[in-house]
C-alpha cells in the first residue's frame, strides 16, 4: 500500500468511534482473509497475546470503551516486557561473548606450531627449609 493511500486511511479513522473503528477492523481482515496478495508480517509473540485478549474482550460484548482502556494498560505493560527482554538479551549476549573469548584464548593450537612461552612468575621462588644441624644435642 502507498504511503497517501496509508495515510489517508488513517485520517478517516481518527474520524470514528473506536466501535465503528471494530466494524472497520473485522471488514479489513475479511478482505485479507479473500483478497491478500502477499501474507502478513508476523507479530511477536506480545502483539499475539494483546490480539488474542482483545478479540476475546470483543467477542464477550464488552464495551468499545473498556476494551480501550484494557488495550492501553496491556500496551504499557508490554512496553515494560520488551525494555525488560531486551536488557536480558544483553546480559545474555554480553555472557556469551565473554565467555568465546576465554575459549578462544585456551583452544589449543592446530596448525603445528609451537605453544608460547609461559609467562615469567612474578612471586619469588619458594625457600626450602634449612638442613638438619648434625651433631646438635637435642
Amino acid at each position: 500500500m502507498n504511503q497517501f493511500l496509508r495515510e489517508r486511511i488513517l485520517r478517516k479513522l481518527d474520524a470514528i468511534s473506536d466501535e465503528r473503528a471494530y466494524q472497520v477492523l473485522d471488514y479489513v481482515e475479511f478482505l485479507e482473509s479473500k483478497y491478500a496478495e502477499r501474507q502478513n508480517p508476523s507479530a511477536n509473540v506480545f502483539q499475539r497475546f494483546a490480539e488474542t485478549v482483545e478479540d476475546r474482550l470483543r467477542a464477550g460484548r464488552v464495551s468499545a470503551t473498556t476494551i480501550s482502556e484494557t488495550m492501553n494498560l496491556m500496551n504499557k505493560a508490554m512496553g515494560v516486557l520488551s525494555g525488560v527482554a531486551a536488557a536480558g538479551k544483553s546480559v545474555a549476549n554480553d555472557i556469551v561473548g565473554a565467555a568465546s573469548s576465554l575459549t578462544t584464548s585456551a583452544t589449543p593450537l592446530t596448525d603445528g606450531s609451537a605453544p608460547p612461552p609461559p609467562a615469567p612468575s612474578q612471586e619469588p621462588p619458594e625457600a626450602s627449609p634449612p638442613p638438619p644441624a648434625t651433631g646438635e644435642a637435642r
